[in-house]
C-alpha cells in the first residue's frame, strides 16, 4: 500500500491511497457470501453521498449493518488489493468529480441501546443530530449541542465534535473500533486523549473504523430548553437548508476569533468562484450554490485560506478532507 490517509467523513475509516485513477468499469454486481455483502461495480456516484453533492463515480461500492460485516469488507478490499474509505453522512468531506477509484463502504450500523439509566451505546452509523434530540427529549444532558450536527456518531468521535461549550468526548465512557487488520478493541474515556476538533484516532495509523460510542449521560430538567435555544441560535446563525459541508475550517487556537469571522472580516462573505460560494449567513460554511466542482470548491477554499493570511497572518486549517482519486497521501 503506497499510504493511507484516514478519511472519515462523518463515518470513520482510512482510504488506502494506491497513485492511479479512476477507471471506466461497467456495472456489476457482486455479492460476497462472507457476510452477504453486495458490491457495486461503477455505478454508485459520490455526489449522492455527500452532503456538498459533489463527486463523481466510485469503483465499489458497499454497504454494512454490522461490525462483522465491515470486516469482511475490509478483508475483501485487502483480498483484491482495492483501497477503501468508509464514510457515514458524508458531512465533512470533499469527493472529487474523477470519483474514487476503489471501494467506498457506506457504514449503516444505526443502531442504539440504553445498558442502563444515561448509559447509551451507539453504533457509529447513527445519526449525531438525532441522538441529541432523542438524549434531550428523555431528560438527559451532554449531547443537547449534537442536535443541529450533521453526520454520524463515528465521525463526532473521530473529530471530538462541539458546539455551544460541549463536546462528545465529555460524555464519552467508551469506543469500540476495528483495525485494519480486522481487530475489534475498546477503549476506556480514560485512556483517551481528546482536544479541540481532535482525538487519538486521528493519530491510530492501524485504525480501521469506529464501530460503537458509549455514552455516559447524567439526568436534567432542563435538557429540552437547552436542546431549543440552541437548535433555534443554529437556525439563525446557519444555512441550515443549503448543501454544505458544516464548517471548512477549525478555529484558530487562542486567538478569541472563530474562522467565520475571518473570513467575514477579510471580505469574502457571498464571494463565489463557479458553483461555490462562502455564505452569507456564516462565512465558515461554504455553499454548492449552482452545480459547483470539487475544483470550484477546492479553490474557493484556497481563496479564503489566501486572503486570511494575508490580511491577519493566520494559516486556517481545515476541518474538511479532500479525498483525492489519484495520488497517494499520509
Amino acid at each position: 500500500m503506497a499510504g493511507i490517509l484516514v478519511c472519515h467523513c462523518h463515518g470513520h475509516g482510512p482510504t488506502l491511497l494506491l497513485p492511479n485513477s479512476p477507471r471506466k468499469t461497467n456495472t456489476l454486481l457482486c455479492n460476497y457470501s462472507a457476510q452477504n455483502l453486495t458490491f457495486v461495480r461503477g455505478q454508485k456516484l459520490l455526489k449522492d453521498l455527500s452532503t456538498w453533492g459533489i463527486g463523481g463515480p466510485c469503483n465499489y461500492f458497499t454497504q454494512v449493518f454490522h461490525p462483522t460485516q465491515l470486516l469482511s469488507a475490509i478483508r475483501y478490499c485487502h483480498d483484491h488489493r482495492l483501497r477503501f474509505v468508509i464514510i457515514g453522512k458524508g458531512s465533512n468531506c470533499l469527493f472529487d468529480d474523477l470519483g474514487f477509484d476503489g471501494c467506498v463502504i457506506l457504514n449503516r450500523m444505526e443502531w442504539m441501546e440504553m445498558k442502563e439509566v444515561g448509559v447509551y451505546k451507539v453504533g457509529s452509523g447513527y445519526r449525531f443530530n438525532r441522538l441529541g434530540m432523542q438524549c434531550s427529549n428523555e431528560g438527559f444532558t451532554g449531547l443537547e449541542f449534537a442536535a443541529g450536527i450533521p453526520g454520524t456518531v463515528g465521525g463526532a468521535a473521530y473529530m471530538n465534535a462541539g458546539a455551544n461549550g460541549q463536546e462528545t468526548a465529555n460524555v464519552v465512557e467508551s469506543i469500540d473500533v476495528v483495525t485494519i487488520d480486522g481487530k475489534l478493541q475498546r477503549f476506556k474515556r480514560a485512556d483517551l486523549m481528546f482536544g479541540y476538533r481532535s482525538s487519538p484516532f486521528q493519530r491510530m495509523p492501524n485504525l480501521a473504523a469506529i464501530v460503537a460510542v458509549t455514552f455516559r449521560l447524567q439526568s436534567s430538567t432542563i435538557s429540552r430548553t437547552k436542546l431549543q435555544q440552541y437548535l433555534e441560535r443554529r437556525r439563525a446563525s446557519q444555512p441550515i437548508g443549503e448543501r454544505s459541508a458544516g464548517s471548512v475550517f477549525r478555529n484558530p487556537s487562542d486567538l478569541g476569533i472563530g474562522a467565520g469571522e475571518l473570513i467575514e472580516k477579510a471580505g469574502l462573505k457571498g464571494f463565489r468562484v463557479g458553483g461555490a460560494m462562502i455564505s452569507k449567513l456564516h462565512a465558515n460554511f461554504f455553499i454548492n450554490a449552482n452545480g459547483s466542482t470539487s475544483q470550484d470548491m477546492l479553490d474557493l477554499i484556497a481563496v479564503a485560506k489566501d486572503k486570511v493570511y494575508q490580511k491577519f497572518g493566520v494559516e486556517l486549517k481545515e476541518e474538511v478532507l479532500y479525498v483525492n482519486p489519484s495520488k497517494a497521501a499520509s
